[in-house]
């Protein structure tokens, strides 16, 4: 009994130890070789609070993409070199946690004040660091999903510090993607004969019209309209552990950070969608979609596309993705910004 006890408090301990390990442990994002490349991941105060960013590319002269994450509060630094290998041969890739957002979010600071208005006013002087730190006059500037609700508005606001803005997963008139989310999630569950998810859904279909909730995420998730060649990347508390950038505590803060960040700014685009703040851009303009996406409807993104007025502007379907075509098809995504980005 006393030998089983000794061993039950030994595994404990080392539980405790392997727990602390976990919560603490350096993080890095892999070396890249190469006397011009660039590795880094590392905090910087940008607009008063601290960020985490990572920037990597075998050649900081090549053309700079600043790269605006979704969610809101979904950071894609732990999972971005599983997409953007191929582009960091010819592009250095920034990524960035946005305030109150993974490595970003700090227990001890005020977010009393977030809003997608500071996210703008963050992205902005993040460019100008950015901009500086690698010697150019203008960076490529790409939103995904909620991030293009932020990079949009940046883009109008300050379209000199960009030489183009990219949508991908571009959000629209909210409440109008949100329905067709709605509809194509109980078409596919009529067709696997889930009758109890077509009941629930058809019983979301008045809020949803009225501008109140959004269509479920796990549902449209569960019916192939957020990834359909990967799994899905976003909220995988087990892969985002084990990325050499973010260790336990990380792991912790993305998900208070995303609890807090969807609680306080999901609002403002039901509230306020973009068709109703940005509808001129002074740059070149481009929606990548995935054809399958309903996390932002891809019909009610061209309907708000057709609407922009810009002097250069392209919608371009990627046929085999849903709401990650740079992950999904990540080799033609990287073929695509080569041909209209390396001269």
């Amino acid at each position: 009994m006393k030998n089983i006890k000794k061993l039950i408090k030994y595994i404990g301990v080392i539980i405790i130890l392997v727990l602390i390990i976990a919560l603490f442990s350096p993080t890095w994002t892999p070396h890249i070789k190469g006397d011009n490349s660039i590795s880094a991941l590392e905090q910087v105060e940008i607009n008063g609070s601290s960020h985490e960013i990572m920037i990597r590319g075998n050649d900081k002269d090549n053309p700079v993409i600043i790269f605006v994450h979704g969610g809101p509060g979904c950071p894609e630094i732990p999972y971005a070199d599983k997409y953007q290998d191929l582009l960091e041969t010819n592009f250095t890739v920034v990524n960035y946690d946005q305030r109150a957002s993974g490595k970003s979010y700090h227990f001890l600071e005020d977010y009393s004040n977030l809003s997608s208005d500071l996210l703008v006013e963050d992205l902005l002087a993040m460019t100008d660091y950015i901009s500086e730190r690698l010697g150019k006059e203008k960076v490529i500037l790409i939103g995904h999903s909620y991030g293009t609700y932020i990079a949009m508005q940046a883009a109008y606001k300050a379209p000199e510090k960009y030489e183009a803005y990219i949508g991908i997963g571009q959000m629209s008139d909210t409440t109008e993607s949100e329905i067709d989310s709605l509809n194509y999630s109980i078409n596919q569950a009529q067709n696997v004969g889930n009758t109890d998810d077509v009941l629930y859904l058809q019983g979301l279909t008045e809020k949803i019209k009225n501008g109140d909730t959004f269509t479920p995420r796990n549902y449209v998730m569960k019916y192939g309209g957020a990834s359909r060649l990967i799994d899905n990347p976003d909220g995988d508390n087990i892969g985002i552990l084990l990325s050499s950038e973010y260790n336990l505590l990380d792991v912790i803060r993305y998900n208070y950070g995303l609890s807090y960040s969807q609680k306080t700014l999901l609002k403002e685009v039901l509230k306020n969608p973009l068709p109703t703040i940005v509808t001129k851009l002074k740059l070149p303009c481009y929606f990548i979609m995935g054809k399958y996406d309903y996390m932002t409807s891809s019909n009610a993104a061209k309907k708000y596309f057709d609407m922009i007025e810009a002097n250069k502007k392209e919608f371009i379907t990627f046929e085999q993705s849903a709401h990650y075509p740079q992950f999904e098809e990540k080799e033609k995504f990287y073929e695509w910004m080569c041909d209209t980005f390396i001269k």
